[in-house]
């Protein structure tokens, strides 16, 4: 019965290197701060591991063999992986890195927020790449974190699921937006009227859970008229102009279409709490810096936003954190 051969650890994957580039026993000792002996003894040992001799004598000493060179690269790539497991990850480089950032968002987000993350990235890590991937109600985003196959998530939830990480970016006012030809777009929208009219809502983008607008009306018992639902923000807006439906929504994305289209934007009859809007990300990637990385120039996009839209009386922005993003869905 064949003995089973010895298992090589790191310090025969260092000698076997060391061996390799210096190819001389003596040197590698002066190298590695061992004896002769002691490296002659590791050299037997590799030998009886690989099942060749590794290093031959030639004319002008000893030379690798075949096998030998390419163990080489084996224990260059093999060393390489040990430093980086037994060494703290080194600061991240955004000019330089290379790295896909993968992010989860509803499309609520492409003309209000998404641009300016682009924008972000495209400056300070013009090499990196942005995935996004769409998140509605078939999509398993807590999963795609725990996986890898996202990086953060953002959305606005009621209650934000617990076993994720979670960083508050800003506070959005509710209210109602309507085509510029809607009979109410320029006399105001009473309770009564609101829950009357027509609505155009989204389709909802978290399985089995209310939207923030319907839930907060279930609260007090009301319900809305929905008469229609779009699986597409941006296709709002050309709804409404051609309808009379209404849409409730944050004042931030309302006010966006407001600016370049015949659309109204009116106070909500309902005394909704502000929109509030999260990142969530898993513990997986809690401590990655390059992730953080990401975190925080989200963060600084939404701080930005929400400073903009306080100006023109959007948002109240309470307690931005330094490493949130925006997103939401109403």
């Amino acid at each position: 019965m064949q003995r089973p051969r010895e298992q090589i650890d790191a310090y025969l994957l260092r000698v076997l290197h060391t061996l390799l580039t210096e190819q001389s026993v003596s040197r590698a000792a002066l190298k590695l701060g061992q004896s002769q002996p002691a490296v002659s003894n590791s050299l037997r040992r590799l030998r009886e591991i690989t099942g060749d001799a590794i290093l031959v004598r030639g004319k002008s000493g000893m030379v690798a063999t075949e096998r030998g060179r390419e163990l080489l690269g084996f224990a260059t790539d093999a060393l390489a992986a040990i430093d980086r497991i037994t060494h703290p990850a080194t600061e991240f480089a955004p000019q330089t890195t290379t790295r896909a950032f993968r992010l989860g968002a509803p499309d609520y987000l492409d003309a209000v927020f998404l641009p300016n993350i682009a924008e972000v990235l495209r400056r300070d890590a013009p090499s990196a790449r942005l995935h996004v991937q769409p998140i509605n109600a078939g999509f398993d985003y807590a999963g795609a974190l725990e996986n890898g196959s996202l990086d953060v998530v953002i959305g606005n939830w009621l209650e934000p699921p617990p076993q994720l990480h979670m960083s508050r970016l800003f506070d959005d006012e509710v209210v109602c937006m309507l085509g510029a030809q809607h009979p109410l777009a320029n006399k105001g929208i009473s309770l009564k009227h609101y829950l009357e009219l027509p609505h155009l809502a989204p389709t909802p983008y978290v399985a089995e859970r209310q939207s923030f607008i319907d839930g907060c009306l279930a609260e007090q018992g009301l319900r809305r008229n929905i008469q229609m639902t779009m699986p597409y923000f941006g296709l709002v807006p050309y709804v409404l102009m051609r309808t009379d439906l209404v849409f409730t929504t944050g004042r931030q994305f309302a006010q966006h279409y407001a600016r370049y289209l015949p659309i109204r934007v009116l106070p909500s009859p309902f005394a909704f709490p502000p929109m509030r809007f999260y990142q969530l990300w898993h513990e997986r990637t809690h401590a990655a810096p390059e992730v953080t990385w990401l975190r925080r120039r989200v963060a600084e996009v939404a701080t930005e936003l929400d400073a903009a839209g306080s100006g023109a009386g959007a948002g109240n922005g309470a307690g931005l954190a330094t490493d949130g993003t925006v997103a939401g869905r109403p």
